[in-house]
């Protein structure tokens, strides 16, 4: 299935990945639907940076994926969902789990019952690398146990599940997208590549950090984005999870100062208790096996290994370094 002229409903539009999505939709011919959440400001989120020509070309519906009847009315004569809305922060989720409950697990409910009455061709559903928890085994391929380690990760497996269980139950041609650590221009400073560049860039030269010795695979966001576009395509996807990652592995103190090489920047770093995890929650180790992606759909990553992370950070710290874009950030404190 191709996606060129297709009304394609995006939620999440407003956020990191859902913004640079919606933009790569609009940009190759999609007719877009950006679902994003009500505010009194009439903010839509980071689409507000949007060239002209795309906010022009979007319609936009302001809702709550928690609101059920919001979400029916904004898929009619949608003919692909891109389920993105969700709460993501770790840290807030100890914090506020019954959100997680609503937003992640009862809104992707909402989205799956209204695909099933609109009767769409295609929605792909958004999960997590979290889901997994510390790895068992790597590289993790999508047969890996599912081990919620924190409340947004047990949330996500839910989200999951319920998705899964309408393509069981009713035959809804849902295919999950299960993306490993994307980073990139626009993303929170709660994730810790944004908010090292933040407090490097503002020339802070302690830097503080959680736990350093996690590692993660990092996913530059226009992967992340391709991804999506070929799971959305493909046939085969419906009804599958399909790992998005880069197949490369690196500490996170180990990134830390990646990104302060490549700033040419001189810090140390220290330990935030703050930003520590509880023990049993932290995820130690993440590694994607990205064969079936590869296999099913065609998609590899443009920014692999050592030398694709180096590419993607340095495109990274050039969108942060823009003084415009820093003073959205508040470098000094801890956003959970």
């Amino acid at each position: 299935m191709k996606l060129q002229g297709k009304k394609i409903l995006v939620t999440g539009a407003d956020g990191f990945i859902g913004s640079h999505l919606t933009e790569h939709l609009v940009l190759n011919g999609a007719d877009v639907r950006a679902f994003v959440y009500y505010n009194s400001f009439n903010s839509w989120g980071w689409l507000d940076d949007a060239d002209a020509d795309i906010r022009q070309s979007l319609d936009v519906f302001a809702g709550d994926i928690r609101d059920p009847h919001g979400v029916q009315t904004a898929m009619k004569g949608c003919d692909v969902v891109m389920h993105l809305a969700a709460l993501i922060a770790i840290p807030y989720s100890y914090h506020s789990p019954d959100t997680y409950v609503d937003t992640n697990i009862k809104g992707t409910l909402n989205v799956v019952q209204a695909a099933r009455t609109h009767g769409v061709e295609r929605v792909v559903h958004t999960s997590t690398s979290e889901v997994y928890g510390t790895a068992r085994f790597v590289p993790i391929t999508e047969a890996h146990p599912l081990q919620g380690q924190s409340p947004y990760s047990a949330s996500k497996i839910g989200a999951d599940q319920i998705a899964q269980s309408f393509h069981s139950s009713f035959d809804t041609p849902v295919a999950t997208i299960r993306p490993f650590n994307t980073y990139g221009p626009r993303q929170s400073a709660r994730a810790v590549i944004p908010t090292i560049i933040a407090q490097v860039a503002s020339g802070m030269h302690s830097i503080k950090l959680g736990a350093v010795h996690p590692t993660r695979d990092f996913n530059y966001v226009d992967d992340t984005v391709r991804g999506f576009v070929a799971v959305a395509q493909c046939d085969q996807a419906v009804g599958q999870v399909v790992n998005i990652g880069s197949n490369y592995e690196i500490s996170v103190g180990d990134t830390a100062r990646l990104i302060a090489e490549i700033m040419q920047k001189e810090v140390d770093f220290t330990c935030d208790a703050q930003r520590l995890r509880p023990a049993g929650s932290e995820v130690e180790r993440l590694w994607a096996d990205n064969t079936l992606a590869r296999e099913l759909t065609g998609w590899s990553p443009q920014f692999p290994g050592v030398d694709g992370l180096r590419e993607g950070l340095r495109k990274t710290i050039d969108w942060f370094s823009e003084p415009s874009n820093l003073q959205r950030y508040k470098a000094g404190s801890y956003n959970i």
